[in-house]
């Protein structure tokens, strides 16, 4: 949260210069708070291991969330009990006239499909579509992260040889950005893909700007310049055991996997796998919901997307 401090006091100055987020009498008085609206679209075969690993990371802010649980209609889940999402889920169809502080979109295991061949490929651009003027911020994670860019910018995947499977450390490029503040300067992210877009496919958009990269990995993390969208390529929400989980599952159907990198202990698969990376997962998440929704979004929720 931030700081409250009176208008004129020096610091104020100070801070603001290294773009820390100090927020003054005046401003607070303005100030109405509600609890925010978060949509979680969930893609994810396993529906209910995503939901313990994105509400583990929001459940770290001290901000109030209202959570609910978006499906694609007529699409049937083959890992998710039918009960369970009937019980916990609702259809985008039904809820298309409401708006939204915040939305995430998850990745899908649909790394090797082009994009109109997917089955809610045209749902999907609706959604997205949709998101542009009822919600104040989308983070975009994995499969999302590079379908939305294709869907937005055009920007077409390359496959690459092998799969992407890891933890890759990651650098950080504009230390300035908010959605970045407290990040050390390197730090390490779980990837599983096969998708990548050159860096130079990105750079062709003046809208859209990379926060971090790694060389093996390409473009991390990025967001275009409201900040009313934010890319993610990798996994911050895996748990310790999705990467194994995953490798096993590859190796049990004889798919030519390779052992996850710098994920293992000593990448030993037999000595079990180690967790590093989730001090940045709740930084990431924590920045998202305090700097791009919380502080964006108007108290009347009803203005969302109005000029």
């Amino acid at each position: 949260m931030p700081v409250k401090v009176i208008d004129q006091l020096p610091a104020v100055e100070a801070l603001s210069a290294e773009n820390v987020f100090v927020m003054t009498e005046s401003r607070a008085a303005a100030q109405d708070i509600r609890p925010l609206r978060v949509a979680i679209l969930n893609l994810m075969p396993n529906k209910i291991a995503t939901e313990i690993q994105l509400l583990r990371l929001l459940a770290n802010s001290p901000l109030q969330l209202d959570i609910e649980l978006l499906r694609i209609d007529d699409h049937v889940s083959k890992h998710t009990p039918e009960s369970h999402l009937n019980c916990f889920y609702r259809y985008f169809s039904d809820v298309q006239h409401q708006k939204y502080d915040g939305l995430i979109i998850t990745g899908a295991p649909l790394g090797l499909v082009d994009y109109e061949d997917v089955t809610y490929w045209q749902q999907f651009g609706e959604i997205l579509r949709w998101a542009d003027t009822h919600v104040t911020s989308t983070l975009f994670l994995c499969w999302a992260a590079h379908a939305a860019l294709y869907h937005y910018y055009g920007l077409q995947r390359e496959i690459r040889g092998e799969k992407l499977s890891g933890v890759y450390w990651q650098q950080v490029l504009q230390p300035l950005s908010p959605l970045v503040r407290g990040f050390d300067d390197q730090f390490l992210v779980p990837h599983s893909r096969y998708a990548q877009v050159p860096k130079q496919r990105y750079q062709q958009h003046d809208d859209l700007h990379i926060l971090a990269e790694a060389d093996v990995t390409g473009a991390y993390l990025l967001q275009n310049s409201s900040g009313s969208r934010i890319f993610v390529t990798g996994h911050p929400e895996y748990d310790v055991t999705t990467l194994d989980d995953e490798y096993k599952r590859d190796v049990a159907a004889s798919i030519a996997a390779r052992v996850p990198e710098n994920y293992y202990r000593n990448n030993d698969p037999l000595q079990g796998p180690q967790k590093l990376w989730q001090s940045h997962a709740f930084l990431l998440f924590s920045n998202w919901l305090n700097y791009y929704v919380y502080q964006a979004t108007p108290f009347d929720i009803n203005q969302i997307g109005r000029k």
